[in-house]
């Protein structure tokens, strides 16, 4: 027989509830999470409210561009859209890596979001990344030159060589992002300075 504890029964309130929700997010521990979460009972409950409408839409009012891969509320999302995008493909990881990129003002091209990184101990493998769309964008909007800004991590540079392997074909120039960055560091912390010298110091693979 299972005997439950009441006093964990009792801990089972809207704020306790609310705060283990919170502390799923990345970067946010028990204690931040209980911060947030009384900030918003001590804010107008109309805050609640907004927050709660936006995280029910959220889901629906986002989306993947089918170009690219980035989130998006319009298809193709504003980037792959916009005519006057110098002719280069900056091939990132992770969708959020897109707008760290674009803040840095150093890249004015147009993205390409691979959904992760090859890992085979994880079960990832290159089909399961959006690869072969990148070898098709390469010949179908006559890019010049493809950069690629994976993490310096061991994950990182196995996918640039085997990026660098598919796209052989084509000819293109493919460069990496300069080793401004920090080794097993992440593009999305990098501060604004260093990842515009890493823009300006890639180097080429081919």
């Amino acid at each position: 027989m299972n005997f439950v504890d009441n006093s964990q029964l009792r801990s089972h309130n809207a704020i306790d509830r609310l705060t283990a929700l919170f502390s799923r997010l990345p970067g946010l521990g028990k204690k931040s999470a209980g911060r947030l979460v009384y900030h918003i009972l001590e804010t107008n409950p109309s805050y609640a409210r907004a927050l709660g409408e936006e995280l029910l839409s959220f889901h629906e009012t986002i989306k993947r561009c089918k170009n690219c891969g980035a989130f998006t509320e319009s298809d193709p999302c504003i980037i792959c859209a916009d005519p006057d995008r110098e002719p280069y493909i900056c091939v990132v990881e992770r969708a959020q890596d897109v707008p760290v990129i674009e803040d840095s003002r150093e890249f004015q091209g147009r993205f390409h979001v691979l959904g992760g990184v090859i890992a085979p101990l994880d079960g990832i493998h290159p089909e399961n990344l959006s690869i072969a769309e990148l070898h098709a964008r390469v010949r179908r909007e006559e890019i010049q030159e493809v950069i690629l800004a994976m993490n310096p991590t061991v994950e990182g540079d196995t996918t640039a060589l085997y990026i660098q392997k598919v796209l052989k074909d084509t000819g293109i120039t493919i460069t990496r992002l300069a080793s401004g960055l920090p080794v097993g560091g992440d593009l999305e912390y990098t501060d604004r300075l260093t990842l515009s010298r890493s823009f300006r110091g890639r180097v080429r693979m081919n």
